[in-house]
């Protein structure tokens, strides 16, 4: 009948697909009810199961062809409306359905097409099987679409995720901008150009104003492995390797197009009206950026500002930007920002770690005579740049010099302040001239102040070069080395005390020779400690160090102090360092007894003049009769200042080695202080003449007075320098006579 031929019309996508998803369902209101022919259902199904195969899964009006999609879809009830306004055909009567194809008249009637849809046909009653598609048939242009966006969006991902781990793994500013353009550069773009703010700001600081951005880094493919058309804002290779006609510094105008694009955030086409305007304010006027979309300018935001701008760059032989690489582009730009505001944060950090570092540690160490000293630091790790270690050398009277070295417990900022503390006291102390067990004793009180669990080792040294003699105490740190110059080296015995911080224990000096040439070496268990090994065997690993390097050297030399530091650094294997090192060596030249001349003198009136007969003596002596007429103008002065106010014997004592050095010593313990003395004044001008004469002078407290000093360099053939200013002043107002 006619309504069969309508019903075999294959419907549209979006119909066929719900016959096919819900066989046997209700017929629209107003359509002829049917009963559905089994055979007609089981090849309804086997030909939805072939249109299924074609358009893949999802919805299949989200897949129709382009040209499928300009013409409208057939109405299934429409039709089924003009199949009902038809006159009814007269049609056989079934048979039984193995006669169906043996010829009934009503199906020798129909047309030939119409036997063929017909489902009561023969061909329905055994349907051919589905034929595939011949070999080397192109695949649906759909599939192959759908295909290539997914692989398309793959290699994105792919991509993103590669360039964010290696913009990550950057730790301070410039590995992470490198890691950037690194990233980008060739696989996202031929060229980039990272602008920043200078300067940054750190944390909470307010940003200033106005908003100036700095080309940071730039990166590009070279001509020579990119040939073609050339892009016009870089145009040849420089030798420093920055873009050609991209401006250095930029000024960001409030309010401008610039400004705009880096408010809004996110990244925009070059040549979308935003970036055309944006682009030449950011690289200059004369820059000329690449036609069409071929160009991304992205904000790089971090945590609460703007920080920067990146631009990425095609030649014109390459495809243009598309809109998913703008979230690429954004994407870079985010990791890149926050991998910024981490580096400025993270320099900071360091910044704070080294001056902290370098304040509590000497920033040269000073040259005493008699005595010539090295040092080295090295922290535990770069991300651990501060701790508890520290050394000092600490002038005293009368030519000596007080070793100290020291470990707090860990290596944090708290460490380090301690040290810090520990360290001042210690100077403190020894300025008093106290004994190094006392130095200790009052050491191990401040830290018990500071808490509980403050906690140190200290090992406190004094060298006298004149009497070639060293005392030391100890206070749980491990035990100093001393190589002597023939080449042996021996761990010094010495009691090794508590660390400080304790309480409640007594402290053990030991005075031990230190005999000329010999060489010092007081260090931290950082460098003798390890995984590896325990402390005494470091030790005496450093001291078999020590002895070979110093049979290297010839027979009777001590070694160079420099060098011999950096050999001992070279125990420590890679990655065999836990913890700071502190490393302090003394070479002791001493000082002869034939340079030394030293007197006691009674506080009288005539001392002044019995002092400048005992100079000029030891001068002539000495072969230095140049500097008689200077060093008695100045031993006067300074000794009637002693006489005046002493109640014991004064000393005077003269040194004579790579300068002159002269020292007075009463027991008075009030320091002289260097005033301007007015016209009218008697006295308070002897300081003055000792200031302007003397190359340098000072005076130190003891613990029995005062001793004050004053050095006058030599030259050629003992010859004094000529002072800044000549003075001539009459004895009388010296008091001389």
């Amino acid at each position: 009948m006619e309504t069969e031929r309508v019903t075999e019309h294959e419907p549209p996508a979006a119909s066929r697909s719900e016959s096919e998803t819900a066989p046997g369902a209700a017929a629209p209101e107003g359509a002829h009810a049917q009963v559905p022919d089994p055979r007609e259902r089981a090849a309804g199904t086997r030909r939805g199961q072939a249109v299924h195969a074609d358009r893949g899964p999802g919805d299949a009006t989200s897949r129709r062809r382009p040209d499928d999609a300009a013409a409208p879809a057939p109405d299934r009830n429409a039709a089924r409306g003009a199949a009902r306004r038809r006159p009814p055909t007269t049609s056989a009567p079934p048979g039984p359905p193995g006669q169906a194809g043996d010829g009934g008249s009503g199906a020798r009637q129909r047309p030939q097409h119409d036997a063929v849809d017909s489902p009561g046909t023969p061909d329905d009653a055994n349907p051919p099987a589905p034929q595939a598609p011949p070999a080397g048939a192109a695949p649906d242009a759909d599939e192959a679409e759908r295909a290539e966006r997914e692989r398309r969006g793959g290699d994105r991902l792919r991509f993103v995720g590669a360039a964010t781990r290696r913009i990550a793994r950057g730790v301070d500013l410039d590995e992470t901008v490198l890691g950037l353009c690194r990233a980008s550069v060739p696989a996202y773009a031929d060229a980039i150009l990272v602008y920043l703010r200078d300067p940054l700001p750190v944390g909470d600081e307010r940003p200033a104003s106005p908003v100036v951005l700095r080309l940071r880094r730039s990166d590009r493919i070279p001509e020579e492995q990119r040939p073609g058309a050339k892009l016009p804002l870089l145009g040849a290779a420089a030798q420093d390797g920055s873009a050609e006609g991209a401006a250095e510094h930029t000024e960001v105008r409030p309010g401008g197009p610039l400004a705009e694009v880096l408010r809004g955030v996110r990244p925009v086409f070059g040549n979308s009206a935003a970036g055309a305007e944006a682009l030449p304010e950011l690289l200059g006027r004369g820059c000329e950026v690449p036609e069409g979309g071929r160009a991304i300018l992205a904000p790089l935001r971090g945590r609460r500002r703007v920080i920067g701008a990146a631009v990425f760059l095609r030649r014109p032989e390459r495809p243009q930007f598309e809109a998913d690489d703008l979230l690429i582009a954004a994407q870079l730009a985010t990791h890149t920002a926050l991998g910024v505001d981490k580096a400025v944060l993270y320099g900071r950090e360091v910044y704070i770690a080294d001056e902290l570092q370098r304040t509590m540690l000497p920033d040269e160490l000073p040259q005493p005579t008699g005595c010539t000293l090295a040092s080295r630091y090295l922290p535990a790790a770069e991300t651990a740049r501060v701790g508890g270690d520290w050394y000092d050398a600490i002038p005293l009277p009368g030519s000596r010099v007080a070793l100290v070295v020291g470990d707090v417990m860990g290596h944090s900022m708290t460490s380090a302040a301690i040290m810090g503390q520990l360290r001042t006291t210690a100077q403190t102390l020894a300025q008093l001239d106290l004994p190094p067990q006392e130095v200790l004793h009052h050491l191990d009180e401040q830290a018990q102040r500071l808490g509980s669990d403050r906690m140190a080792t200290c090992l406190y040294a004094v060298y006298d070069p004149v009497a070639h003699r060293i005392v030391v105490a100890n206070a749980g740190h491990p035990p100093p080395v001393l190589l002597h110059r023939g080449g042996g080296a021996e761990v010094l015995r010495i009691p090794a005390g508590a660390p400080i911080g304790v309480g409640g224990v007594d402290f053990e000096a030991v005075e031990l020779d230190a005999p000329a040439g010999a060489t010092l070496l007081l260090y931290t268990d950082g460098l003798v400690e390890s995984r590896q090994r325990d402390v005494w065997t470091g030790i005496e690993f450093l001291r078999e160090k020590l002895a070979e390097t110093a049979r290297l050297t010839r027979p009777g030399t001590a070694p160079p102090l420099e060098p011999l530091c950096d050999e001992v650094l070279d125990i420590l294997g890679p990655g065999d360092r836990d913890d700071d090192i502190a490393l302090l060596a003394a070479r002791f030249d001493g000082i002869a007894p034939s340079d030394v001349a030293y007197w006691y003198l009674d506080p009288r009136a005539q001392t002044a003049g019995q002092a400048r007969r005992l100079v000029r003596r030891a001068l002539s002596r000495w072969g230095l009769d140049d500097l008689q007429d200077s060093v008695e103008l100045l031993v006067s002065e300074v000794v009637t200042n002693a006489v005046r106010y002493a109640e014991r014997p004064v000393t005077l004592r003269l040194l004579c080695t790579d300068r002159l050095r002269v020292e007075v010593g009463d027991d008075v313990p009030q320091l002289p202080r260097l005033r301007q003395a007015r016209a009218t004044d008697e006295g308070g001008r002897g300081l003055y003449l000792v200031n302007r004469i003397a190359r340098r002078w000072g005076a130190t407290r003891l613990s029995t007075g005062k001793v004050v000093w004053f050095e006058l360099p030599l030259t050629g053939g003992g010859q004094l320098t000529p002072p800044p200013m000549p003075l001539v002043i009459p004895e009388d107002d010296l008091g001389l006579t």
